[in-house]
Parts: structure tokens; sequence; C-alpha cells
């Protein structure tokens, strides 16, 4: 994600995820530090995949936890009760899990097919997140071939609750391909944001 991008955005409305497997821990320390006062500057979350010793050494706002790392609660217990703590999830059994274990959110995905990488499981589609979404005592964001068109499809973030006080749609979307691979990434950031509160 450009700098452009994350300017393009209303304060607090994005978090940045720092991800990337290939990095030893000295490189991605040193990276979650560039990345920290870039996030300051447009009130930006910044999150850790998976690395909870770089989440805390860059001071970022929290770790997001693939499905096969570590327990929410041992996450817990290093990040203090400030940090944020983000779950993968692929189905509702996982989302409840994570609820349970004291997570903040989670991803659930892929809802499309992705556009940036080859799909490792089956789309889930609109209506399975939906019934997750319902399901979920926790925010949900969608993750998977998500485009501005497809926000609107899916009625992100249109704040509608179930009786028990449950959202009825996803709080918002993960993103990789609409924004790294755009032309104009600010331009798409734009366009995702717009599309969210449209």
């Amino acid at each position: 994600m450009t700098e452009a991008a994350l300017a393009a955005a209303p304060p607090r409305t994005v978090a940045l995820q720092l991800r990337e497997k290939d990095l030893e821990a000295g490189e991605l320390v040193a990276l979650a530090h560039e990345l920290r006062p870039l996030c300051d500057r447009y009130r930006a979350r910044l999150m850790v995949n998976d690395r909870i010793d770089v989440a805390i050494a860059a001071h970022a706002d929290g770790v997001h936890l693939p499905a096969d790392s570590f327990a929410v609660a041992d996450a817990r217990t290093l990040m203090g009760a400030g940090g944020l703590i983000g779950v993968s999830t692929h189905d509702e059994a996982e989302v409840i899990a994570a609820a349970r274990a004291g997570a903040d959110f989670v991803v659930y995905g892929p809802v499309f097919d992705p556009l940036s990488k080859a799909s490792y499981t089956a789309a889930r589609g609109a209506e399975r997140l939906n019934a997750v979404v319902r399901a979920a005592a926790i925010p949900v964001f969608a993750l998977g071939g998500i485009t501005a068109s497809r926000v609107r499809e899916l009625g992100v973030a249109d704040g509608s609750a179930d009786a028990r006080g449950h959202a009825m749609r996803a709080a918002g979307v993960a993103v990789i391909g609409s924004i790294y691979a755009a032309p104009d990434p600010a331009a798409a950031m734009r366009e995702l944001v717009n599309a969210i509160a449209s």
C-alpha cells in the first residue's frame, strides 16, 4: 500500500497489516518501525501478521493471527489488554471459537475468489458471510475478491442489527489485490471507502 492510498482514507477507518513472511525478524522489525510513523500520520492502525514479538517491538496496535498460529489467550497475555487481536477464519465454527477465546475481530473468507493469489479453498459467497456475521459476537471483516462493487453488494457496515444486537452485515473488508494491484492505489482506496460509506 502506498502513502497516497493511506492518505486517501478517513482517519481511523483503515488498518495496515504488515504481512511479510519471507523477511527475517530484524528486517521485519525495521520495516514495522518505518510503518509506525506513517500509520500515525494518517491515523491508521498498524497490525502485524502472526509475529507478536514484532508487534510489541514496533508498538503496533495489534496482531493478526492465522488459523494455525498462537492461541488468542496467549496473544492477549503478550499484547496486553489494549492490543487488538484479529484471527483468520474460514467457517462459522472458527468465528465462534475466536470470539469465545477473546479475539477482538475476525477476518472471514475467502468470500469471493481472491484477486491477489490462487485460492486455497472454495469461495464462501455472500450468503455464508452474512450467516457467519449474524452468528458472531464480534466484528467480521470480509476477505477475498473484494472490490468496491462487491462492498456495495455485501452491504458492508450498514449498521443493521438483529434483536440480539448482532450485526447483520460485515463490519468492513480486508483487501490486498484491489489496492496492491491497482494502477492508482489512492483512487482504489477512495473508491473502496466511498463504497463502504454509501
